[in-house]
């Protein structure tokens, strides 16, 4: 949890330091970091059998709270750009 927390502040401090600065395309980076970790979990999710074998009985909890998440992302981002006006 300290290494999540001190790269974290690390990222905040360079991106502060460096901001202004155009050094590379930062949105494609992070594009790609998202998708393969969206492939790892999918590749975790896909090679155990025992959740596998569950999966039908937690399907619509599953599928409720990934709609739920989705939608309070949205709703969140689009009020921290009003309140930041950005």
């Amino acid at each position: 949890m300290i290494l999540l927390a001190l790269s974290l502040a690390l990222g905040l401090a360079m991106g502060y330091c460096l901001r202004g600065r155009r050094l590379l395309k930062v949105e494609r980076l992070v594009l790609g970091v998202i998708l393969v970790l969206i492939f790892s979990l999918g590749f975790s999710i896909g090679s155990n059998s025992e959740f596998l074998t569950v999966m039908p009985s937690i399907w619509l909890n599953a599928v409720v709270l990934l709609a739920l998440a989705l939608l309070f992302s949205v709703v969140f981002a689009k009020a921290a750009v009003k309140l930041v006006k950005i």
